[in-house]
């Protein structure tokens, strides 16, 4: 029995704290930060806008070809 509750306080113990690395949290910000800016530019623009495609390009653009 005494072995028992020695094993219980072992597994009641709280565990050594570990310290956390900054990085996931701020990329978990850089991607909401980024979602929220692309939301504004939908809301910004709205559903009826529309781009014209460019013309195309008849010759190549670097110089040698």
């Amino acid at each position: 029995m005494a072995d028992g509750i020695q094993k219980a306080r072992i597994l009641l113990t709280d565990p050594a704290a570990t310290r956390s690395s900054p990085w996931p949290a701020l990329g978990a910000a850089a991607l909401a930060a980024t979602a929220a800016v692309l939301m504004a530019g939908v809301m910004i623009l709205g559903p009826g806008v529309r781009f014209q495609d460019a013309p195309p390009i008849d010759q190549a653009l670097l110089p040698n070809g």
